[in-house]
């Protein structure tokens, strides 16, 4: 007669867990680096519904600082003057991972990610480790209304 023995269910090993673990961990971080949120996304002297004449207005040109800029997370741009009257726009999708741009400062836009930098005058990189400039969007400028072309 042969005996057989109970053994409970085995609970999943450590390394099984640990591994579920991570796996979530990094599932959020790579979520929440296409997600930064920028105050400064919209303007409360336009709308996304206001049209100029090559497309919707982003802004006014007295929103956009000399030597700085504005980034606009729903249409994907950071506007830029990097002199008087002078207005450029950019995509703002970093070209080394494609996080969002979340700063402009001292003439540098930054990306949170990895810490890449790009000029407001024309895109470049100016500290890496992103190593192609920010691709530049077509704008127009109206008046006092800056548009997507």
């Amino acid at each position: 007669m042969a005996s057989e023995s109970i053994h409970p269910a085995s609970a999943p090993s450590r390394r099984v867990v640990v591994a579920a673990v991570g796996a979530a961990g990094l599932a959020l971080t790579l979520n929440a680096c296409g997600s930064e949120d920028d105050s400064s996304s919209s303007s409360s002297s336009s709308s996304s519904s206001d049209t100029a004449a090559g497309g919707s207005v982003l802004a006014k040109t007295a929103d956009i600082p000399e030597g700085g800029g504005k980034i606009f997370k729903d249409s994907g741009v950071v506007v830029t003057q990097p002199t008087a009257g002078e207005f450029k726009a950019f995509s703002s999708k970093c070209t080394h991972q494609g996080c969002a741009v979340t700063g402009i400062t001292n003439g540098v836009i930054t990306c949170p990610c990895h810490k890449s930098e790009f000029s407001v005058t024309d895109g470049s990189v100016k500290k890496g480790p992103a190593t192609q400039p920010l691709p530049e969007e077509k704008i127009t400028v109206s008046g006092d209304s800056i548009s997507l072309a």
